[in-house]
């Protein structure tokens, strides 16, 4: 994953632009703030993902020799410029939400304070990183709120659109809820539990679908999932509680079978009487199949007897939802703050922070945005998580991030947390902040 440390994994203008910098000397402290101008429709929150991704990108980053040397020959570039890229390294601070907070449109989410150089160039990376896992978190959220007592796994790395996108998914899908993946790296990469059953070709690639059960038992015994859609599901299902019976003298179980077509409701709950008649209740009923958030609403409000589901193509690409509006600002430079005034994308000036509120009962009920060092009810959202370009603690696991996002879900107002459109959550802005923001012009 080497290239995905690289400084060159950046926009053009990034580097334009430093180059304008060391001309002009223009070496002092800014700050950049990363936020979310709106939400997309139906979405009632964000659930932050990608932090420890950018503190891991902006430890390693660096320009290697053969990059400068590539760089040199698109003629943008004198020589001497790109002796100063050699030393490249972040020494500023970061401060951001711990990821798995909930955000609203408009809340810093992280914030860089560096020389302006550094600060600039960490732009595209940083927005493409923490704007991509906090889409897919946001979503796979959407997902455990709707079925919080099944299981949940991300099968969607085949359609995801790259091999870092596939892995990144399958991290955020987990922050947020699920109980693991398919997908392989993911396991090694960031020990998220792995789950797997068979494809279709499998069954096919045998000369009966009974001899493909006996085939895979054999060489599964622990990890018994059949896939039972192939030719005919009830008929498949038959085949597995006549499997079940041979498998019991040799004390192996098996835990699930998968449905993936059809009528998802009507095939489980027929499937499951054929097992329970075969008095195999304890196997399970696995559905996966173009599942979204939606579809697991509709078919457990179905009744439908389906313990888990995989959920992939419209996970993992976000498919209602393809985008975020992710903007990255200055905020201040040289010690004086500055906005965009753009119509339409106007930014808040200054560094900020975010202040929440809770009600008797725990649930959120109102943000503040003040400037940093303002005092407001609440408790502060951003925390020092970088200074002098080290990490303030060390990485934290996954497993934390993810019992954090369960406790924020927990703590979303009822309204927030249903899959249809909610008034929107109270964001304020501070008297000092408006402040600010009219003296510097609206």
């Amino acid at each position: 994953m080497d290239a995905f440390n690289s400084l060159l994994l950046t926009d053009l203008y990034e580097l334009t632009m430093l180059h304008g910098y060391y001309q002009q000397g223009m070496q002092q402290t800014a700050s950049f703030e990363l936020f979310f101008r709106r939400l997309p429709p139906a979405r009632n929150f964000l659930l932050t993902a990608g932090l420890e991704t950018v503190l891991d990108f902006v430890e390693r980053a660096r320009f290697s020799e053969p990059e400068l040397d590539w760089l040199a020959t698109l003629g943008h570039f004198p020589r001497d410029f790109l002796d100063h890229l050699a030393d490249w390294r972040f020494d500023g601070d970061i401060d951001a939400v711990p990821e798995g907070t909930v955000m609203f449109p408009d809340e810093p989410v992280l914030r860089i304070t560096a020389p302006l150089p550094q600060a600039q160039l960490l732009e595209s990376r940083l927005m493409n990183l923490v704007h991509f896992q906090t889409l897919i978190a946001s979503k796979a959220a959407r997902s455990a709120l709707v079925a919080p007592d099944r299981l949940l796994v991300d099968f969607g790395l085949r359609r995801a659109h790259g091999a870092e996108a596939g892995l990144l998914a399958a991290r955020s899908a987990y922050l947020a809820g699920f109980a693991g993946t398919a997908t392989v790296l993911a396991g090694q990469y960031y020990r998220i539990p792995l789950f797997g059953t068979m494809a279709h070709s499998y069954i096919q690639a045998h000369d009966s679908e009974l001899e493909a059960f006996r085939s895979f038992a054999a060489a599964q015994p622990d990890n018994l999932v059949f896939l039972i859609d192939t030719y005919d599901t009830e008929a498949g299902a038959r085949l597995v509680a006549r499997l079940a019976s041979e498998l019991r003298a040799d004390k192996v179980h098996i835990r699930a079978v998968r449905l993936d077509s059809g009528d998802l409701a009507e095939h489980a709950r027929r499937v499951r009487a054929i097992l329970d008649s075969a008095g195999f209740p304890d196997i399970g009923i696995f559905a996966s199949g173009n599942l979204d958030e939606h579809a697991l609403k509709d078919l457990l409000a179905a009744g439908a007897p389906i313990d888990g589901f995989g959920l992939g193509t419209r996970l993992d690409v976000s498919q209602d939802a393809p985008a975020l509006d992710c903007a990255y600002k200055l905020t201040e430079y040289a010690g004086w703050p500055r906005r965009k005034r753009s119509e339409g994308k106007a930014s808040w000036p200054g560094r900020k922070q975010v202040w929440r509120r809770y009600d008797a009962a725990g649930r959120m009920c109102g943000d503040t945005i003040a400037l940093d060092g303002e005092t407001t009810a609440g408790e502060p959202l951003l925390v020092p998580v970088m200074r002098a370009g080290r990490r303030t603690a060390p990485a934290e696991p996954l497993a934390v991030g993810r019992a954090r996002a369960a406790e924020q879900l927990a703590q979303l107002p009822e309204a927030l947390r249903s899959l249809d459109p909610a008034p929107p959550y109270p964001v304020a802005f501070s008297s000092g902040l408006r402040q600010l923001a009219d003296a510097l012009g609206r």
